[in-house]
């Protein structure tokens, strides 16, 4: 099995809210790496491509390492689901069989001729002759709540998992506290009052990052390539700043998928960050109830609460949700994708997708606007906007749009 073609799925029966409008399960950042990425890493050389639903695939296909929705001419393929948490490298299976998720009944992992992987790809179900194993625990993220409750698995599992290739010592220029290990890009720019405190965990900052003087950054921590942690922040256990972000004040218990801008004080705690995001100067978030007790969190805003069984949980956010100065949000909030949130109040715990909230109340992000902004902002990162990205914003508008009168 280790010299299989290996396909990594999107069998879209997640729940992952926002984070999965503009990209595939398996793109989703869940830890230093993304789900697909902790997969690859597993079974190293052995990724022969992608599989995702159908409206997904230009927009997959114009970033991915490997083809999609194409499969390799080869009679066996080990089918990996997207969603599978933390892969167990050592597992053996045997040819058409299958594990599968006893509480969902959704394929984790299978090794399938190419006429019954085709099949599953195509039906969402096994073929009859596949021969299946029942495992009774959860292997695979369902909803947002399952990626924070396992995130001090993940982030210390991805960092150890992972060594940079050239490193530079720090203890010149930066306290560092023992005894898990510190490693530092040597493109890394490190100001003077550092402190990287890895008494609770590993910390590891990727290259031509920034690290602003005063800052305090505590593992498990990653902090990825081109990011910058502004002066005096605050960085807590069990976050990870995706690339090309600014992150300050004080955050604890996040992933920032990359691109997103925390420049400023406020409060971020046990949140799942999108891209090309932007908190205004102030925004704070809760993360626990006055009462103490389990968070719940409705995903969608005409969707049912659901119980987390999480004591802390903060906010979800889209990719392209903007917050203005001061923004407060409540425990178990989520804003999706493109929310302008401009209001004086708490926005609601669930913000459809593209919603302009002001004190005047709700109204639609206009599109045109909408893709103004959108392209200005990655321009400030060098970043064009792809005929294949603004296609799927387009079509994720025009959805959301028609849902809001129904």
């Amino acid at each position: 099995m280790h010299r299989t073609p290996m396909i990594i799925f999107d069998d879209d029966k997640g729940q992952l809210g926002p984070m999965t409008d503009l990209r595939a399960a398996f793109e989703v950042r869940t830890g230093m790496f993304t789900t697909g990425g902790r997969i690859d890493a597993h079974r190293p050389k052995m990724l022969s491509g992608y599989w995702v639903p159908a409206h997904l695939r230009s927009l997959v296909a114009s970033r991915a390492n490997a083809p999609v929705n194409v499969l390799p001419n080869e009679e066996m393929l080990l089918c990996v689901n997207g969603r599978w948490a933390v892969p167990d490298p050592h597992l053996e299976i045997a040819p058409e069989h299958a594990i599968v998720e006893e509480s969902t009944g959704h394929v984790v992992v299978a090794l399938l001729r190419r006429a019954n992987a085709e099949y599953l790809f195509d039906t969402g179900e096994l073929h009859e002759r596949v021969h299946i194993h029942h495992r009774r625990e959860r292997l695979l993220y369902k909803y947002p709540w399952d990626v924070m409750a396992l995130m001090k698995e993940t982030i210390p599992h991805d960092i150890s998992s992972f060594r940079l290739v050239d490193v530079k010592v720090i203890s010149n220029v930066a306290h560092v506290i023992p005894p898990y290990p510190v490693e530092v890009h040597r493109t890394v720019a490190v100001g003077p009052n550092v402190v990287f405190d890895a008494s609770q965990g590993p910390i590891i900052v990727h290259e031509d990052a920034v690290i602003r003087p005063n800052a305090v950054v505590c593992g498990p921590c990653s902090v990825g390539s081109g990011a910058t942690v502004i002066d005096q922040a605050l960085i807590k256990p069990n976050t990870v700043i995706g690339p090309r972000c600014k992150v300050g004040g004080e955050v604890g218990g996040t992933i920032f998928q990359g691109y997103s801008n925390k420049s400023h004080d406020g409060h971020l705690g046990d949140s799942w960050i999108g891209k090309w995001v932007n908190f205004g100067a102030g925004t704070t978030n809760s993360n626990l109830l006055n009462t103490y007790g389990n968070v719940t969190m409705r995903i969608e805003p005409e969707g049912p609460r659901h119980r987390t069984g999480l004591r802390y949980l903060g906010a979800i956010i889209g990719d392209h949700v903007k917050f203005a100065i001061g923004t407060r949000l409540m425990t178990g909030s989520v804003v999706g994708t493109g929310a302008m949130i401009a209001g004086t109040i708490p926005p609601p715990t669930c913000v459809r997708r593209f919603a302009w909230l002001t004190d005047d109340g709700e109204r639609a992000y206009r599109l045109s606007k909408f893709v103004e902004t959108m392209r200005a902002m990655m321009e400030r990162r060098e970043k064009t906007l792809s005929s294949e990205y603004l296609a799927a914003v387009e079509a994720l508008y025009r959805v959301n749009e028609g849902a809001a009168r129904a």
